[in-house]
């Protein structure tokens, strides 16, 4: 499946009429079902680490795209440089908030009506081939993987029955627990 990209067509401003160039709209990919089991819904390959310059076209990129209208926006505070409390959207101001908990792989993208939307963040410096096959895969279903696996593409994702087990030994289900639990591999001496 081949990522959407998205480009906004509508003004990042109310007194700019000028469309974004093609070269600055956001790399965006999105799901197209989003799955609460998956570890992201999409991804973004922003241009820079300045949230202040790259978070209004992202937004108005989701809104257009999911029909939406964002309300606050979360980041890693230490992968961002220049993180403004409110970012300008079309005609009104976005939250943002900045956390240390948080992984700084990811952005959250909070609406009123709908659940948050969680997006990979691929660093600006990514080779272009690594970005987009990035972007493809983040667009698909990400169920047992981890943000390692969709960033690094030149290995294929693990199977998840084996992710948990040791030495690539499989795992099985715990009835009781619900946990997974690695199986053993004895060898015997006979």
């Amino acid at each position: 499946m081949t990522p959407t990209l998205l480009s906004p067509r509508t003004p990042l401003s109310p007194v700019s009429s000028a469309t974004p160039r093609a070269d600055c709209a956001p790399r965006l990919s999105l799901q197209p079902m989003p799955d609460r089991r998956a570890v992201v819904d999409g991804a973004w390959w922003p241009r820079s680490r300045d949230a202040a310059a790259e978070l209004p076209g992202l937004i108005a990129a989701v809104d257009q795209r999911l029909g939406l209208t964002t309300l606050r926006v979360g980041v890693h505070q230490d992968a961002w440089r220049h993180i403004p409390r409110r970012v300008p959207v079309r005609d009104r101001q976005v939250r943002v908030g900045w956390f240390r908990h948080t992984g700084p792989r990811v952005i959250t993208l909070v609406f009123a009506s709908a659940e948050p939307v969680v997006l990979l963040i691929i660093p600006p410096d990514t080779a272009a081939d690594v970005a987009e096959a990035a972007l493809g895969l983040a667009a698909q279903n990400t169920v047992g993987l981890t943000a390692d696996d969709i960033l690094t593409p030149a290995s294929p994702p693990p199977d998840p029955a084996f992710r948990a087990g040791t030495a690539g030994g499989p795992v099985r289900w715990e009835n009781e627990g619900g946990s997974v639990l690695a199986q053993e591999t004895t060898v015997s001496d006979d």
